[in-house]
């Protein structure tokens, strides 16, 4: 049977989208997983992303189609990206969540897994905060949710800089943001993908 599974993120620099890329490769390693890749919409202007060079960044996923909250109902587990902003979510994701009333009024997403990753400036920025108050508005939703267990080695790792926890996968993208995502962290990314598909086809059976 097949199993339907959702990417959705927000990414300024591309750091998160290239987590978002881990994530839905490890889903379609899952068989009969279906896996669909959004991006939630943009609400910073145009001319501040050009002065700070985020629309630059941005063209690299710019084919990436944007999310709409009611197709979240048409997913078996949605797995959500977001950077950190002093230790919460993104504005930009928390706007599209906030959409969901409609969603939550109607109990659309009881029982669907859901997950997060994400991506901070230093190692210490609120990934876990992040990640961990994010779960509060997939609990109003009803939804199960998945993180990434110490099955997964890579979170032990201690030879390198690395970010993730058992809540989530996570990349840490330096202060400048010249950091990109480190082999450790998409294999953990991939890691939590895969886990997420995996559950949810036990689910879905």
């Amino acid at each position: 049977m097949a199993v339907k599974v959702q990417v959705v993120f927000y990414s300024m620099y591309g750091h998160v989208y290239k987590m978002a890329e881990a994530v839905a490769a490890g889903a379609g390693e899952v068989e009969g997983a279906e896996v669909s890749l959004y991006q939630v919409p943009e609400l910073v202007p145009d001319e501040i992303l050009e002065k700070t060079g985020a629309k630059a960044a941005k063209k690299a996923f710019a084919h990436v189609p944007i999310a709409r909250p009611e197709q979240l109902a048409e997913a078996d587990a949605i797995i959500f990206g977001t950077p950190t902003r002093f230790g919460n979510m993104c504005a930009q994701m928390r706007n599209f969540l906030d959409q969901t009333g409609g969603l939550w009024a109607s109990g659309a997403l009881i029982g669907k897994v859901g997950s997060v990753f994400t991506s901070t400036a230093s190692q210490h920025g609120g990934q876990e905060t992040t990640i961990t108050s994010f779960h509060l508005t997939l609990l109003h939703h009803g939804m199960i949710i998945v993180g990434v267990p110490y099955s997964e080695q890579r979170l032990l790792n201690m030879n390198e800089i690395t970010g993730s926890s058992p809540y989530g996968a996570a990349t840490i993208a330096g202060g400048d943001g010249s950091r990109q995502p480190s082999e450790n962290e998409l294999a953990i990314a991939r890691f939590q993908g895969r886990h997420v598909a995996e559950i949810a086809r036990k689910l879905v059976r």
